[in-house]
């Protein structure tokens, strides 16, 4: 899995979005205030109001503003809705799956599996407000995962 720049721009536009609760931030505000250009960060802007996370209000006074609560943004939902599959390798995809002709005994897949299943369980359990309230702590790999080793 690879964040293109168009998940972390929407990450950082939902971000200025989610500090600023309630109010209306213009295009300009928001391009200036996460070094997007401001045609990309439309299409970006288009595609979250799409997906039903923000809102647009036309006129002077016009632009974006959050249409749900922060803690009901999930990063792990954001992230596939915009970038696709968490898995790294199409053979250990959930949702994409895509069979490989090495895929009988591979010892690679359980590998695979594992990252993606890691990088779903951080995402899937992080919200956007735990991002504005800086509730991300770095976590021991033990925390996370269980290898077991056989002798």
């Amino acid at each position: 899995m690879k964040v293109s720049s168009k998940g972390e721009y929407a990450l950082r536009a939902l971000l200025l979005l989610g500090g600023h609760q309630g109010n209306v931030l213009g295009i300009q505000e928001i391009a200036d205030k996460t070094l997007v250009t401001t045609n990309y960060l439309e299409q970006i802007l288009l595609q979250l109001k799409k997906l039903g996370y923000v809102t647009s209000k036309r006129g002077a006074k016009g632009g974006y503003m959050l249409l749900k609560e922060p803690q009901e943004i999930n990063i792990g939902e954001i992230i596939r809705e915009l970038e696709g599959p968490l898995s790294p390798m199409a053979c250990a995809s959930i949702t994409k799956y895509e069979p490989c002709p090495l895929e009988v005994g591979c010892q690679l897949k359980p590998l695979w599996s594992l990252v993606r299943d890691t990088i779903a369980y951080v995402l899937d359990r992080t919200t956007l407000e735990d991002l504005l309230e800086n509730k991300i702590s770095l976590l021991k790999g033990e925390d996370l995962v269980v290898i077991k080793n056989t002798p």
